[in-house]
C-alpha cells in the first residue's frame, strides 16, 4: 500500500538536448535540458567530440605544446 501526500508529483516530461533532439519521458521534473544524449554521444555515433568545459582543453594543450 503506497502512503498519500508523501510521494513527489509524477510529469510527463520533455527533455531537450543541445544537439536538438526532444525526448518525452516521465519524470519528478519538468522541462529538462541536457548537453548530450543517445543521438550525439560519441559513443553510439562513432565520432569524437571534445566537450569543454571551463577551457581545459586549451590549457593541456598550452602547458604541453600540442598543436
Amino acid at each position: 500500500m503506497v502512503k498519500s501526500d508523501i510521494h513527489p508529483p509524477y510529469y510527463r516530461t520533455t527533455v531537450t538536448c543541445s544537439c536538438g533532439a526532444v525526448y518525452h519521458v516521465g519524470s519528478t521534473r519538468e522541462n529538462l535540458h541536457i548537453e548530450i544524449c543517445g543521438q550525439c554521444h560519441p559513443l553510439y555515433t562513432g565520432q569524437q567530440r571534445i566537450v569543454d568545459s571551463g577551457g581545459r582543453v586549451e590549457r593541456f594543450k598550452k602547458r604541453y605544446g600540442i598543436k
